[in-house]
């Protein structure tokens, strides 16, 4: 069985997309979580994962990290986890590959943090990403969308990538409109995003600056 490392998951956003993507394809893992930022953090992730990050999945002795190596190593042993028709699937991976290397003002102004409920406005560079995904997510939608709720109808990899932003969404008041949003509250009701959540909830650690508590984040 595979075992896949994770963080935090009121937090770790890299950690999600292999998970959620393994849960809703049925693919048994055991899961293991290391807590972030704590004072034995850094030894406990380099005993697992070369990178020392997460996530980090383990299949007897191989050893795989980064969450786009990760996808591509369970699609080569898993049917289903890209679209099967070819143009399909090459907008899918290109559209993953875009979330995976871009959006950096997204993830440092409306950094994952599931505890947060608000509306904060972005800054002009932010709001030009939300513009481009909301672009994309459109697109999915109705050039590859059809037979299903997902970007290329049912759920596949571009899809796991995509839920992290599902959150940070929901957590900033970030409300898309027509196909978008359909999509975002697709994402959102999946049973093992709110599975998630559900485990989030329970976190009892709170990283400075990432947590509405913390004098660092009331300033922002």
């Amino acid at each position: 069985m595979y075992t896949l490392y994770i963080g935090n998951k009121n937090y770790s956003s890299w950690s999600l997309r292999p998970w959620v993507l393994m849960k809703t394809a049925g693919i048994l893992f055991r899961e293991e979580r290391l807590a972030l930022y704590q004072p034995q953090s850094r030894e406990r992730l380099l005993a697992v994962s070369p990178a020392g990050k997460v996530p980090c999945l383990h299949d007897g002795g191989m050893v795989v990290w980064d969450s786009l190596a990760i996808v591509e190593y369970l699609a080569e042993r898993h049917p289903g986890i890209w679209p099967a028709e070819a143009a399909t699937r090459t907008w899918a991976r290109c559209a993953s590959a875009e979330m995976h290397s871009g959006f950096a003002r997204l993830r440092d102004e409306f950094g994952m943090n599931l505890r947060i409920a608000i509306h904060k406005q972005p800054s002009p560079e932010v709001a030009s990403e939300i513009g481009r995904i909301v672009a994309l997510w459109s697109e999915g939608r109705s050039r590859f969308g059809r037979g299903g709720d997902f970007l290329c109808g049912a759920f596949s990899a571009i899809d796991a990538f995509w839920c992290p932003v599902a959150f940070r969404f929901r957590s900033y008041g970030v409300a898309p409109n027509g196909a978008a949003g359909a999509y975002l509250r697709a994402l959102l009701a999946l049973p093992a995003m709110r599975e998630w959540s559900e485990d989030a909830s329970r976190e009892t650690e709170r990283i400075p600056g990432l947590d509405p508590l913390e004098p660092q984040a009331q300033q922002q």
